[in-house]
């Protein structure tokens, strides 16, 4: 008798053990950040670039403690490949709301941004577009956050230093997908305008193709003085290599979606890159808080730097996070929308290296641009003013 009443109190002292370690894991529920990009393709290493930005501050914010409203959260972002393709997009948005409950999904490219908005604000979820084309925000849909600022913003400055450095003529060589063909919308007429002339136009598959000899050849057959060139970054950086191979002397307008850091890699170093501009390398930032981020990535992920789209996606993710404890909700995507502006201004320096200044009645970011162009062989850091 003695022996079963022991083993019965030792079933029971097992039973509450068992009950007591479960509480923290039925106490903290989870809440899922959908992504939907290019991880696999040409695009692969931006996409990569993009996640990887999202889940470093998905770690920070789980490390620190995620409470909203009084009960704690654990952060989980949920990745999948759409290959750069938007239909691809709304597929996987499909998958994200109804499998895993996602109240946002972040989106890094136009084409999947613009098939999201025709049902997320019926299906009540938050779209993170981190697209600078400023259609995303213009289309008037409530329920959207452009991450970037609008790339409108380069064309002048990049039109001033492109055509008084190297020349008035000026051959198209970008991607061909939906934000290749914005910018180059936008870019054309500024570039005529300041009395530029376009001398030929070959938009490429960047996304596909791997040799660009063909494509580079016909463009530089019209004896540009620049050329204006962007994608992702990978395959910009063969377009760079190939055209300089082939002889071009002349000067690149790089988009923003193109990294220099990054297609220095391709080229073999900055030299290639001589009179270009482009965006600011967030390795050649020198603000402090930028410089300390960069450190953190590195510890993170040895052997890499972060690029722009890791830097404004994971303030992304954190403004979004800090937005649901503002709200007070990590469901209603309509509060945790009204609340970003607040969110990204009360966001510690450390998670806004980028400097994002908060966020339009449009859903738009807002920042103080920076560029930067290649002289010497090195970059050098270019504020717009400078082009004023």
């Amino acid at each position: 008798m003695k022996v079963k009443s022991s083993l019965k109190r030792l079933a029971a002292a097992a039973a509450t053990t068992a009950a007591l370690a479960s509480v923290p894991a039925l106490a903290q529920e989870v809440v899922k950040i959908g992504y939907s990009g290019p991880l696999s393709g040409g695009a692969a290493l931006y996409g990569k670039n993009v996640l990887d930005g999202m889940q470093m501050a998905a770690a920070e914010v789980n490390a620190a403690g995620f409470e909203v409203a009084g009960k704690k959260y654990k952060l989980e972002i949920v990745p999948l490949d759409d290959k750069y393709n938007p239909s691809e997009t709304a597929i996987n948005a499909q998958r994200l709301v109804q499998e895993h409950k996602t109240p946002a999904i972040l989106v890094p490219h136009s084409g999947g941004s613009f098939a999201l908005q025709t049902n997320n604000e019926a299906q009540k979820y938050l779209l993170l577009s981190y697209t600078s084309v400023p259609q995303v925000t213009a289309r008037g849909n409530k329920l959207t956050l452009r991450i970037p600022p609008e790339f409108t913003g380069y064309i002048g400055p990049f039109t001033k230093y492109a055509m008084g450095k190297y020349g008035k003529n000026v051959a198209i060589a970008n991607a061909d997908h939906d934000y290749a063909k914005a910018w180059t919308a936008a870019f054309k007429p500024a570039w005529e305008a300041a009395g530029g002339k376009v001398v030929a136009e070959n938009p490429m598959s960047y996304n596909r193709a791997t040799d660009f000899y063909s494509g580079v050849s016909r463009v530089l057959a019209s004896k540009p003085d620049v050329l204006f060139i962007g994608g992702a970054s990978e395959p910009t950086g063969l377009v760079v290599k190939q055209a300089r191979e082939l002889g071009f002397k002349g000067g690149f307008v790089i988009i923003d979606q193109a990294k220099m850091d990054e297609i220095s890699q391709v080229t073999g170093g900055y030299g290639p890159l001589e009179g270009s501009i482009g965006v600011l390398p967030v390795v050649d930032d020198p603000a402090p808080v930028t410089k300390a981020f960069v450190e953190r990535f590195r510890k993170a992920y040895p052997g890499r730097n972060p690029s722009s789209e890791v830097s404004l996606n994971y303030t992304a993710v954190h403004a979004t996070v800090q937005a649901m404890k503002l709200a007070a909700t990590v469901s209603d995507a309509a509060k945790i929308r009204a609340n970003l502006d607040k969110a990204m201004k009360a966001l510690p320096d450390q998670y806004n290296p980028h400097g994002l200044d908060g966020v339009d009645e449009r859903g738009g970011s807002l920042a103080n641009t920076r560029v930067a162009t290649v002289e010497g062989g090195k970059v050098k850091e270019r504020a717009l003013r400078d082009f004023k």
